[in-house]
């Protein structure tokens, strides 16, 4: 089974910092687009922008940081990039105690953040890669998907009511302080990881920002993958706000059966990422990127059909849930497959790359979303989206075409 499975202790503490930065972040989710309602006194234009903008702002920030992080030893990226997320983080209750909080302030703390957050994860693969086994990738992808989940099951129920009973910024100090206690973490792992070796090229070259694209469009699998995900991320993210209206404007639900409906399903996530291995292992991974590739994508038009109601709170949960297993069960499958056909000097500028085309793929397939429900109705844009993924197995790889590990290039750090 994956969670018995001994990873070493490294990882451990690699693994625990994740958890409490993920937790963390679940006690946080949601909480700059509530303190935008309740203390900036935002309307929706402004609540849509900081859930859009603030994001797709972080993501150009983050093009820059890609060479920076691929030239440096990872373990320090990752806890500089926490600290910084911490002390932006801190300046909200800080400015909310001396009543100088405003919008534009949290507009750029949600740039920042997006920002850090992509040069963490970039250079959090690249550590991964070096740290563990080819073997045992999959199983470290498995735990951090499955904490993922988990942190979204229980942390947003338990910040909305710290929110309730100690104030709107009280998820923002939470939040902050998990990003501090993941710096501890990562610096307790205390290994002697090597500077990365020179391959030649400049880090501040021009050609050095884009060559995480060239990557990925170069090497069929990748490309083929990438355009999928970035449709299905896209649309699945774009139907949220839209499905937020839908249920507590237009059909009357109560906010805690909302979050129930959201919240429950996220369980779903253990299940999938304890299943990945040995789905894998019985019926391999082409068979998984087209099988369950497919299923994460078929149900979402399932959204349009909910009606007021316990039977329409059933579908929602329906819907989320089957959504939800087939996404965690998928991820990291792919997150490993990504780490293992991109060569070490590639692996930060790759993973950013990656990230950035997802947010904003979210970022405009949330805006035109949105727009369309102006136009018609947000159960006319769910059935929009809903259709529309249904196209989007058809970009799924048919087969693996390279070697499972390809010829590399000098490596930029050491396993």
């Amino acid at each position: 089974m994956v969670g018995r499975r001994s990873l070493g202790r490294r990882f451990g503490w690699l693994w625990a910092a994740y958890a409490v930065s993920a937790y963390g972040s679940g006690l946080g989710f949601g909480a700059l687009p509530l303190i935008a309602v309740l203390v900036c006194r935002a309307g929706p234009a402004e609540v849509s922008a900081l859930s859009a903008v603030g994001p797709a702002v972080g993501a150009l920030i983050a093009v820059p940081l890609a060479p920076w992080v691929e030239f440096r030893r990872k373990r320090p990226v990752m806890i500089v990039t926490d600290l910084a997320r911490f002390a932006v983080m801190a300046t909200i209750p800080v400015a909310y105690a001396f009543g100088r909080l405003g919008f534009v302030q949290l507009l750029v703390v949600s740039a920042l953040v997006a920002a850090a957050k992509i040069a963490f994860n970039a250079a959090g693969g690249a550590y991964l890669k070096a740290l563990v086994r080819p073997d045992d990738l999959l199983v470290a992808n498995a735990r951090f998907e499955s904490t993922n989940w988990s942190s979204i099951a229980v942390g947003p129920p338990l910040g909305g009511a710290a929110i309730g009973l100690f104030g709107p910024v009280t998820t923002v100090v939470a939040d902050a302080l998990s990003y501090l206690l993941s710096a501890l973490g990562l610096a307790a792992i205390q290994d002697r990881e090597e500077a990365p070796r020179s391959t030649g090229e400049s880090p501040v070259r021009a050609g050095a920002l884009l060559d995480g694209w060239r990557h990925i469009m170069g090497h069929p699998g990748l490309r083929a993958l990438y355009l999928n995900n970035l449709l299905v991320a896209g649309l699945i993210m774009a139907t949220e706000p839209l499905l937020a209206v839908l249920l507590l404007r237009h059909l009357g639900f109560p906010p805690w059966q909302y979050g129930l409906a959201f919240a429950a399903p996220c369980l779903g996530g253990l299940i999938g990422s304890r299943l990945a291995r040995r789905v894998v292992a019985r019926y391999g991974r082409p068979a998984v990127f087209r099988t369950v590739g497919t299923l994460r994508a078929i149900w979402l038009i399932g959204l349009a059909f909910v009606r007021p109601g316990v039977v329409g709170l059933v579908t929602v949960m329906a819907v989320e849930l089957a959504i939800i297993i087939n996404m965690s069960l998928y991820t990291p499958v792919l997150a490993t497959y990504r780490l293992e056909h991109t060569p070490g000097h590639l692996v930060a500028r790759t993973l950013t790359a990656w990230s950035i085309g997802q947010q904003v793929s979210i970022a405009t397939l949330t805006a035109l979303g949105g727009l369309l429900a102006d136009v018609t109705s947000p159960r006319t844009a769910l059935t929009v989206a809903g259709l529309l993924i249904l196209a989007t197995p058809l970009l799924l790889p048919r087969h693996e075409r390279t070697p499972r590990h390809e010829p590399e290039l000098p490596r930029s750090h050491h396993a």
